[in-house]
């Protein structure tokens, strides 16, 4: 049986910044109350001529570029977001349109914050089962469309933006030292907890339960990342990064710091970003390998959770 790895990335924001001044304006809030408690001091948000799949082919076609691939070259895309207004046609197939690929098959994937590793580990399984031999696995998400922005504890969090990866089939994977391109899935949910991340109503707006996702997220998924680490043969402290979903700096450093990767970068997009949903964990990888920040070949944590309290990680070779 045949492996997968990521071999390209690429992300894409759109150009406006709203700052927390500028929130500030907007409503009954400040530089200091947003950092204090979330640890955000940018992010982006695009205007209405710039729809989903327009942010998610532009990471697209980046990912390609640094691939060295052509767009017909593909054979499955996969779109994780949940801010895709229309059934039909999927992000997916408008990615597709708009790159000018041959006949792709095209899913969308809509498990909110935690949608990019799903599709990911989905990519994996299908290039090891031989239906597919490249894929473009693509997280992006305009929260700004969802947002109320006249709530103050949720649109602080938000941003817009897509990140993408390249993935192909990988024959040698399971010989390659230090274990496949693409290590084993661990992902599951808390069904009674579902609630406590919602895009609901028409038209549909972002809200939920802090505290509760706050304490869920600092309390038990640790141990979780932790066994994503184990059923891919890694150890914590040998980790060179871990991108974790980019919900909440005041989520994310305690999280990371009781994985245990203490040797690792630990991403810190949401800063300058925000929430950016099924983007944030492909956008902050893409950044951290532009920088040159990690290694060819070195092990990262991914996991991503949130909406549907869901949760799906993997560890991976850095491209």
């Amino acid at each position: 049986m045949t492996g997968s790895r990521v071999v390209a990335l690429g992300h894409y924001q759109p150009a406006k910044v709203l700052t927390n001044d500028d929130l500030a304006a907007m409503v009954d809030t400040s530089d200091e109350w947003i950092t204090s408690r979330v640890g955000i001091q940018t992010r982006h948000v695009g205007g209405p001529d710039e729809p989903v799949d327009e942010l998610a082919a532009h990471a697209g076609a980046k990912a390609l570029a640094s691939a060295g691939l052509q767009p017909s070259d593909i054979d499955l895309v996969l779109v994780a977001t949940s801010t895709a207004i229309d059934r039909s046609p999927s992000m997916a197939a408008r990615v597709a349109a708009r790159l000018s690929m041959g006949s792709p098959a095209v899913l969308d994937i809509n498990v909110v914050c935690s949608g990019f590793t799903h599709a990911l580990a989905m990519a994996d399984h299908t290039i090891r089962a031989g239906a597919a031999t490249r894929a473009l696995v693509i997280g992006a998400d305009k929260m700004g469309d969802i947002a109320d922005w006249t709530d103050r504890s949720t649109c602080v969090l938000l941003g817009d933006g897509a990140g993408a990866a390249v993935v192909t089939a990988d024959p040698s994977a399971p010989d390659t030292p230090g274990g496949p391109g693409i290590g084993p899935v661990l992902w599951g949910s808390v069904p009674e907890m579902g609630n406590a991340v919602r895009i609901e109503g028409t038209p549909p707006r972002f809200a939920q339960e802090g505290q509760s996702v706050y304490r869920w997220a600092t309390t038990q998924l640790p141990p979780i990342a932790r066994q994503v680490c184990e059923k891919a043969g890694v150890a914590p402290e040998e980790l060179a990064a871990v991108v974790l979903h980019q919900a909440n700096l005041r989520i994310i450093e305690p999280v990371a710091r009781k994985i245990g990767a203490v040797n690792a970068v630990v991403a810190r997009d949401v800063v300058d970003s925000g929430n950016t949903s099924a983007a944030s964990i492909p956008m902050a990888l893409s950044k951290l390998v532009e920088r040159g920040e990690v290694a060819a070949g070195a092990p990262v944590l991914l996991f991503g959770f949130g909406g549907n309290l869901s949760y799906a990680g993997q560890v991976i070779r850095c491209p």
